[in-house]
């Protein structure tokens, strides 16, 4: 799902409509979510509220980077750097505890992503490179203050339904205020709701899942496995955006695989 929903916001040519749309799917969804749950528990809001100050600006630079450089680099790149900076923050400052054997597949992951990005026979845009290593930065961040938050909250979809709320009321509006042409903007929306809702339903349903998950296994195990969505990019990009998915690419990917299972194996 993951993988797929990053293809959608890339494949709709107006990056910050792109952006709104997604927006707009988690304001319906974070409506619905907030009638149906109780509220989170107050130690959360701080959390809470900060990390959708921070998945603001983490969407709108997603959507930059992907329109500066190819999808089959930028996607790894970004969930590669996040995977290392999730697990050093989490062992480090949270005190979470890792097997030898997980903490070995946490590093074959993330170096395989990262080889997979650098892997590419295209030439590399280096501000793309920046705008994506940007995201891996903030995915790192929210992915912390989410762990974190989460398991304050008491209710995972709780959380995450306000999380949806509050990100459903920034992002469309940032979008609006960063568009240098709003009548052009206001336009194209009609034109891509169908992917623009698309991505954002799957998006959902994916960070929902994420959230779940950090409520109940450490937050370094979550963040490499999610990875697994590198492998749905890596078709994504050949199929559908004409991008080449050369030999090291292929044997990086490989290890990524493994270091999954690594990571499995040693729970």
């Amino acid at each position: 799902m993951h993988g797929a929903w990053n293809a959608i916001a890339k494949a709709i040519p107006q990056r910050l409509v792109s952006s709104a749309l997604i927006g707009v799917v988690y304001l319906a969804a974070g409506v619905a979510g907030c009638l149906l749950f109780p509220l989170p528990a107050a130690g959360a809001w701080p959390y809470l509220l900060v990390s959708a100050g921070i998945q603001t600006v983490y969407l709108i630079l997603l959507t930059a980077a992907y329109e500066k450089t190819e999808f089959s680099r930028a996607y790894p790149l970004t969930r590669g750097i996040a995977v290392l900076g999730v697990t050093v923050i989490a062992v480090t400052v949270l005190g979470e505890r890792l097997t030898i054997m997980q903490l070995v597949g946490v590093g074959v992951v993330a170096a395989a992503l990262l080889a997979v990005a650098w892997a590419g026979s295209g030439r590399s845009n280096l501000v793309g490179v920046l705008m994506a290593v940007a995201v891996g930065a903030s995915i790192t961040a929210y992915s912390v203050v989410d762990g974190v938050g989460v398991r304050a909250s008491g209710d995972a979809l709780s959380y995450a339904s306000w999380l949806f709320l509050a990100q459903g009321l920034t992002i469309p509006l940032v979008c609006l205020a960063l568009s240098k042409d709003r009548r052009a903007f206001l336009v194209a929306a009609p034109h891509n709701v169908v992917r623009g809702s698309a991505g954002g339903v799957l998006s959902v349903a994916a960070y929902t899942i994420v959230v779940w998950a950090q409520s109940v296994a450490p937050l370094a195990l979550v963040s490499a496995l999610r990875e697994t969505g590198v492998l749905a990019a890596g078709l994504i990009g050949v199929l559908f955006f004409g991008e080449r998915f050369n030999r090291w690419r292929t044997v990086a990917t490989f290890c990524a695989v493994a270091g999954i299972i690594a990571i499995r194996a040693g729970a």
